[in-house]
């Protein structure tokens, strides 16, 4: 297979471009560049209060900077980033953050605690998909500039509405969208918005401009992206803590495992993210590569649209975990990436369980689907995002389905097509990964066991809701779980609520992701991260 050459030069103006596009055996990166292959079509936006794609929360935890982090030495924990200390009130609803003096955006604008309050504000009065984070605390766009207020220029306060526990609150402030951005450079950019039923507002916040734009403080800055081509970040000269190793990083966007392999071999990139177990094993035997791995709160799921009739009946849906067959998917396409995990929560969470209690078993599903009127199974179509392993897990399942009689039609499509169709409740059956927004149970809990409006057109759009699942009982269980202050107690009500989603849910939870990647051996400092938003580039350099 050729591979694909990196079309975006403009891109690239004062890299060593004949070193990085050169074509021959044994190409190599500049000294002052990372490139790594990585599937990023999935892609929608840059804007932090609007992205919640996995790979725009990678390029965000790169880019800018938040109140508090999750601290990777301990993840039950977070540890200060823009603030530089906080107290909680003694009632358990008042959050106060002091921020480190003297700090600047890239664009040398102080970091000020308005900064931090418009960040808020914007992000619950855009009311995007990862809007929901904050929100739940009772923040609204009528009460936000009260709530996330700052109280001079280097406090900020943020005020709940319950007394959760602290350790909840502080997570959910580290989600990309509690990222801070540059008020001032923002609102250079605001366009003017004509208000409606459905927004409110005057304006859009800098939306239309942050799509493709910067506004932030990290490490490295966002230079350019082209959906579908590259991401293009610079090091960030103003940051405020330990500078970037490198002058920059760039991201081409490589889907194919083995492209990724062979522009890898040939020194056309330093790292290769999403290998598939034949082109890992060959990695490994390469002398002049080498491979890491750490395990992702990320679980791979197929799920079932309860629009659809069919797919409504109970006994469909736990059908269709009898007609996965997890032990191959594990001994091939998901050799050395996954393992098979059937609950929502990810190993390592609070409460987690470990059961597996499905396997492939024809009969039984053949037995359920007619107990569900339909013995001689039903058409039905799965949206896939193409790339692996994605493509070949649903090919596997529409085999196994086949096998009952259920005729699978899969639909192919990037992430961002595959993605808008989902949120849209307009799929029969979808197939893909969720990732956690922050390290505490609530994060899976609250999308696959809650849906407190199941309308078309809610505010809270978990992954319960985007498949139409009504379920109030669960939803007042994992309200109840989130406030519960007895960890043992809180652990429980977890375990309970994956054993009911076990037993009745339309999604079928195959594997904990295993991420992987090879580079090259000259290359010093690459860590992949517990969360897809912690695989941090500013520790990397170059032999």
């Amino acid at each position: 297979m050729m591979l694909e050459k990196f079309a975006v030069r403009s891109l690239l103006a004062g890299v060593a471009m004949a070193a990085l596009l050169a074509t021959p055996a044994f190409a190599v990166t500049p000294a002052d560049t990372l490139v790594e292959g990585f599937a990023i079509d999935d892609i929608i936006t840059m804007d932090p209060g609007e992205a919640f794609e996995l790979s725009t929360a990678e390029v965000t935890g790169n880019t800018y900077d938040l109140l508090v982090r999750l601290d990777l030495s301990d993840t039950s924990k977070v540890k200060p980033d823009l603030a530089e200390s906080w107290t909680v009130s003694d009632d358990g609803l008042t959050y106060t953050f002091k921020l480190k003096p003297g700090m600047k955006f890239a664009s040398g604008n102080p970091i000020t605690a308005a900064d931090v309050a418009y960040s808020f504000e914007r992000a619950i009065k855009l009311d995007k998909s990862p809007a929901f984070i904050i929100n739940q605390f009772g923040i609204s766009g009528d009460n936000v500039t009260e709530k996330a207020k700052a109280v001079d220029d280097t406090t900020f306060q943020f005020v709940v509405d319950k007394a959760y526990a602290p350790s909840f609150v502080l997570n959910c402030l580290s989600a990309t969208v509690a990222s801070v951005v540059d008020s001032k450079l923002v609102k250079e950019h605001v366009a003017a918005v004509t208000p409606s039923a459905d927004y409110k507002w005057d304006n859009d916040f800098g939306n239309a401009w942050l799509k493709t734009a910067y506004a932030g403080s990290g490490q490295y800055k966002l230079r350019e992206w082209r959906a579908n081509e590259a991401v293009v970040l610079e090091r960030n000269d103003n940051y405020n803590g330990e500078k970037a190793k490198l002058a920059r990083v760039i991201y081409r966007n490589m889907k194919e495992s083995s492209a990724q392999r062979l522009a890898l071999e040939a020194g056309d990139i330093d790292v290769a993210r999403n290998l598939e177990p034949n082109d890992l094993d060959a990695i490994a035997k390469n002398a002049d590569l080498t491979t890491t791995s750490a395990p992702k709160g990320t679980v791979y799921y197929i799920s079932l649209n309860q629009k659809n009739p069919n797919l409504a009946k109970p006994e469909v849906r736990q059908a269709f975990k009898y007609l996965v067959d997890y032990d191959a998917l594990s001994s091939t396409i998901l050799k050395g990436i996954g393992e098979i995990h059937q609950s929502f929560l990810p190993k390592g969470d609070l409460g987690a369980i470990d059961d597996n209690p499905f396997k492939l078993d024809v009969a039984k599903a053949k037995e359920l689907l007619a107990k569900a009127g339909l013995a001689d199974g039903f058409k039905v179509t799965m949206d896939v995002r193409t790339g692996q392993p994605t493509t070949g897990m649903a090919e596997s399942i529409q085999q196994t389905l086949g096998q009952a009689g259920i005729q699978l039609e899969i639909i192919p499509g990037d992430g961002k097509q595959t993605l808008t169709k989902y949120r849209a409740r307009n799929h029969d059956i979808y197939i893909g990964n969720w990732g956690q927004d922050y390290f505490d149970p609530n994060s899976n809990a609250q999308t696959f066991a809650s849906n407190p409006d199941n309308s078309d057109n809610a505010k809270i759009k978990t992954l319960a809701w985007r498949n139409a699942w009504d379920i109030p009982d669960l939803t007042k269980e994992t309200e109840a779980a989130l406030l519960e202050k007895d960890s043992a107690k809180r652990a429980d009500m977890y375990k309970d609520l994956q054993q009911k989603i076990l037993d009745t849910s339309p999604f079928v939870i195959i594997h904990q992701q295993l991420e992987v990647a090879g580079l090259r051996k000259n290359l010093k400092g690459f860590k992949l991260g517990p969360s897809f938003d912690t695989n941090f580039v500013g520790p990397v350099s170059k032999e």
